[in-house]
C-alpha cells in the first residue's frame, strides 16, 4: 500500500516530469476505446481505457486526485500494447505517458524487501549481462536435458505452481547448450548477390532461449543478399526495464547499444522481435533530455528495421522459392511491431507467397494476445481472458499454424494451444522459422 508521504512525492514528481502538453493533446474523443483490450474486458470501465488513464494522470498533475491504489491499479492493468496510438486523431503518444508515469511511481514508492530483491536481481543483475543470461538459460537447458524435468512432471511437482506457470513450463522451447550459446558469429557474408550490409540486433532472450530463431534470421538475411555484422558488445534492449518503471537502467542499456552500433557502416540494424524493435525505435524519446545522446539516439533509431520489412523490400519471396506442405496458416500481429514500428503488411506479403499453404486472416489479428512482456505472469487472470478470446479467433480460421513475430507472443500462443488441448493438431511458430522451413 502506498503511504501518504509516498503519494505526496509521486504527485510532486508528476507535476515536474509529466508532459502536460501531451496530456492536453487528448481530445477525449473516444476513438481509442474500441481498440483497448482492458477497457473491453473490464466491462467498459472508463478508468481502464487510454482516455480514462490520461484523464487520471492529468488529474494527479492538477492535484485533483491523489495517486492512490486505484490510480496505480489502473496503470498496472494496462498492457502497454499501444493499439490506441494509430487510431488517435491527435497523435497522443500514450505509451510514453504510461512509461513516464510508471517510472515516477516506481522511483517514489518503497517496495517490500522481496520485491526489491527480485527487481534488483532481474533488472540490474541479469538482463544487462549477456554471460549471466547464458548461464541462467543454460541452467534451464540442464533442467530439460538432465531428466529433472521428466521427474518433476512425473511426481506432480508442477501442480504446486499456479496453473498458468505450470502450463508455461510445458511450452518452453528446448534451449541450446552453454557451448552453443557462447560460440556466436560476429560477421557473415551474403550468400547471393550483395544488396545490403546490415547489423543484427541479437537481443538477450532471442540469442539464448530462442537462439535457433536468431540462426534462421541470419540465414534468411544471407540468402536475401545481406552481409551481416553482429557486434559482441551489444546488450539487452531495455524494454522490460522501460515498461516496468526502471527508466534509469533502460537509459544505460540504450547508451551501450548506441555505442555498439553507431560506428558500423551498415544500411540497417535488423531485429526479429517486435517488442525489442519497438523499444529500440523509442530510444530518441528515452534520451530526449540528454543533449549528449539525443542526436545519436535519432541516428540509431533511423536504421532499425524488422526483418520482415527488409525481406519484403528486396523481394525475397520472389527470388527464393517458398513452399510448405498443404496447410492453413494465420498470423497474430505483435502489438509493438504493428503499433509502434508500423509493420503489418510485410509479414502478410511473405506468408501469402508460400506455395502449398493457404493464408487465412484472423479476425482482430491486431488485438493483443495478453502476453505483453511479463503481463501474463503478473496479471494472469486478465491475460488468460485475452488469450481465450484470441484462441477463439485462431480456431475460427481452421489454421494448423499460427505465426507471430515476437517471442512473448509466440509463447503465449503456444500456451493457448496447450490450454485448448490442441497440442499435436495446431502449432505456433515465429515467422522467421516458418520462412526458413519453407525455403527450397
Amino acid at each position: 500500500m502506498t503511504t501518504v508521504q509516498e503519494q505526496e512525492k509521486i504527485q510532486e514528481q508528476f507535476k515536474l516530469r509529466m508532459n502536460e502538453d501531451e496530456l492536453l493533446n487528448c481530445m477525449r474523443c473516444g476513438f481509442c476505446l474500441p481498440t483497448c483490450p482492458t477497457y473491453i474486458e473490464s466491462g467498459y470501465k472508463e478508468s481502464h481505457s487510454p482516455r480514462g488513464r490520461i484523464a487520471l494522470m492529468k488529474a494527479v498533475v492538477d492535484g485533483m486526485i491523489e495517486p492512490d491504489e486505484d490510480f496505480e491499479r489502473s496503470l498496472e492493468l494496462c498492457l502497454g500494447c499501444r493499439a490506441c496510438e494509430p487510431v488517435c486523431p491527435s497523435g497522443v503518444n500514450y505509451g510514453h505517458l504510461l512509461e513516464d508515469a510508471r517510472d515516477i511511481i516506481n522511483q517514489n514508492k518503497k517496495h517490500s524487501l522481496p520485491v526489491r530483491v527480485v527487481r534488483k536481481t532481474v533488472f540490474e543483475g541479469l538482463f544487462p549481462h549477456p554471460e549471466r543470461m547464458r548461464w541462467t538459460v543454460g541452467m534451464l537447458g540442464f533442467y530439460q536435458r538432465s531428466g529433472i524435468q521428466t521427474l518433476a512432471r512425473k511426481i506432480g511437482f508442477l501442480g504446486l505452481l499456479p496453473e498458468s506457470l505450470a502450463t508455461m513450463e510445458k511450452i518452453l522451447p528446448t534451449v541450446p547448450t552453454m557451448k552453443e550459446m557462447k560460440h556466436r558469429p560476429e560477421q557473415l557474408p551474403a550468400l547471393t548477390e550483395k544488396v545490403h550490409r546490415v547489423a543484427f540486433f541479437s537481443g538477450c532472450l532471442m540469442d539464448t532461449m530462442f537462439m535457433k530463431t536468431n540462426d534462421a534470421t541470419m540465414k534468411l538475411l544471407q540468402l536475401a543478399g545481406c552481409e551481416i555484422v553482429i557486434p559482441k558488445n551489444q546488450t539487452c534492449c531495455g524494454a522490460l526495464h522501460g515498461h516496468s518503471g526502471e527508466k534509469a537502467e533502460a537509459k544505460k542499456l540504450a547508451k551501450r547499444n548506441i555505442i555498439a552500433f553507431e560506428e558500423l557502416d551498415v544500411d540497417f540494424i535488423i531485429t526479429n522481435a517486435g517488442g525489442c524493435g519497438a523499444f529500440l525505435v523509442d530510444y530518441d524519446h528515452l534520451l530526449k533530455d540528454d543533449p549528449d545522446w539525443r542526436e545519436r539516439a535519432w541516428a540509431f533509431k533511423g536504421k532499425i528495421k524488422d526483418i520482415s520489412e527488409v525481406l519484403a523490400a528486396v523481394d525475397f519471396h520472389k527470388k527464393i522459392r517458398l513452399e510448405l506442405p498443404a496447410q492453413v496458416i494465420t498470423y497474430q500481429d505483435s502489438c509493438h511491431l504493428r503499433n509502434v514500428m508500423k509493420t503489418a503488411s510485410a509479414p502478410r506479403v511473405l506468408l501469402g507467397a508460400m506455395k502449398g499453404a493457404e493464408y487465412v486472416e484472423m479476425k482482430e489479428a491486431d488485438r493483443c494476445c495478453g502476453s505483453a512482456g511479463i503481463y501474463n505472469i503478473v496479471e494472469s487472470e486478465m491475460s488468460m481472458v485475452m488469450l481465450d478470446y484470441k484462441m477463439e479467433q485462431a480456431k475460427a480460421t481452421h489454421a494448423v499454424t499460427i505465426v507471430t513475430a515476437n517471442p512473448g507472443c509466440l509463447l503465449q500462443m503456444q500456451l493457448g494451444i496447450e490450454r485448448e488441448g490442441l497440442s499435436g493438431k495446431m502449432r505456433a511458430v515465429h515467422i522467421v522459422d516458418l520462412l526458413a522451413e519453407a525455403v527450397k
